[in-house]
């Protein structure tokens, strides 16, 4: 399980709110996406919306889809390219790493979000930020990283929550500026030689199962024989013996199993519709004693691996069923190796290069209140189609664009 749950007493951290580190920090972007990420170019359309907003002195958010580790820091060309640096809502485990790391983040303009409980100070910074107008505020609405980058997942309501509060605050001061929400798409391009770079991925993985190396197989037949097989593992690890059936039936069995036992112990058997929800709601339950250290040695142990479990069910969702199909593209395949290399070692592997593009959507201007009797929050369905209309026209932009921007 990698690093992202702190069971320590949360403290909240605030951005550093000044222009003068992100602009010297700009310099060293292209380089720290390469390095780390293998990001090597970025380019950029639909900038005359963003820059519109900027001009008539909107309140903006950003809410891009969130597939890769790099998304923030190529989000923060948007803000480059229009003047105005971003700020961005992170969450708190980043903060916990390191204090060079916390100092860096700080001071581009990230504050921590506490994922596990009510965060009313990240809440309240975020307000602050679209009320004052200076600086883009980013969220990402789906939360977490999930690695498909051609599919929207859940997104969250707090999007469109913090954005109303902001509006009702910018009516009450008065003045034109109203609040706007930009949804903002991002699309990665693998440039690089796929199959050499897969067929070395995937003799690695083959290998830790003990098995010769498939290279008989083409490409897409061997990563699914992968999949089924650590699928298969863990089946054997919580049922005691493989599940028979199709693959959907079988990662929602897997993922009931392992989320179903802990709702009815810690949420009394209360079951949200999302499987991110439901692993947000069991974390929130299960921490708060953890990290008042009421706990004894055996107790804290056995919620460390509940929590392990809980960490287990989400990154199972994370391989959707029919991705494949009808036929996968190079990012696809890419995607889902990685994941395989992430989940068995908890590293993020790097593959480059990358080319991200991103597209800024028009802009949605945010009412105070929420119309009545809309079962689905209007301003979150509107995001999400969006988004999935521009991921869907971007995917078969695979060439530079010849109008983009490019970084």
């Amino acid at each position: 399980m990698q690093n992202i749950v702190v069971d320590q007493p949360y403290a909240f951290v605030p951005p550093c709110r000044g222009s003068g580190w992100p602009s010297v920090l700009k310099p060293c972007l292209p380089g720290y996406l390469s390095r780390a990420h293998g990001v090597e170019a970025v380019e950029m359309t639909g900038m005359e919306r963003l820059r519109q907003s900027v001009a008539a002195g909107h309140g903006i958010m950003l809410t891009p889809n969130h597939c890769r580790p790099s998304d923030p820091m190529v989000v923060a060309h948007l803000g480059y390219a229009v003047g105005r640096p971003i700020h961005i809502m992170a969450s708190w485990h980043l903060f916990k790493q390191s204090a060079l790391q916390t100092w860096l983040l700080r001071r581009v303009g990230a504050f921590s979000v506490y994922r596990e409980g009510l965060d009313r100070e990240a809440l309240k910074c975020a307000v602050q930020i679209l009320v004052a107008a200076r600086r883009p505020l980013v969220l990402f609405p789906e939360g977490v990283i999930s690695r498909t980058n051609d599919q929207v997942n859940h997104l969250m309501d707090g999007t469109a929550f913090i954005a109303r509060n902001a509006a009702r605050q910018r009516a009450v001061n008065g003045g034109t500026g109203k609040v706007v929400i930009h949804p903002v798409a991002i699309r990665y391009f693998f440039e690089g030689k796929l199959e050499e770079v897969l067929t070395r991925a995937l003799e690695q993985i083959e290998r830790r199962l003990a098995w010769r190396p498939q290279a008989y197989l083409g490409l897409t037949e061997r990563i699914v024989k992968v999949g089924e097989a650590l699928l298969t593992l863990k089946e054997i690890e919580y049922f005691g013996k493989p599940k028979p059936g199709a693959l959907p039936q079988r990662l929602t069995g897997l993922i009931d199993h392992l989320l179903g036992p802990l709702e009815v112990e810690w949420l009394k058997g209360k079951r949200d519709d999302h499987v991110v929800t439901r692993v947000k709601n069991l974390r929130t339950a299960l921490l708060p004693e953890m990290v008042s250290g009421e706990l004894d040695e055996a107790e804290r142990a056995r919620r460390w691996r509940q929590l392990a479990d809980i960490y287990l069910a989400q990154q199972l969702f994370f391989y959707p069923p029919g991705y494949f199909t009808p036929q996968p593209t190079p990012e696809r395949l890419l995607e889902t190796v990685e994941r395989f290399e992430e989940d068995l070692t908890d590293q993020a592997p790097v593959h480059r290069p990358l080319r991200a593009v991103l597209e800024v959507g028009e802009a949605i201007e945010v009412a105070p209140t929420r119309e009545r009797g809309a079962e689905t929050d209007p301003i979150m369905a509107r995001i999400r189609t969006e988004l999935e209309t521009m991921l869907t026209k971007l995917a078969s932009r695979r060439r530079t664009l010849p109008e983009a921007q490019r970084c």
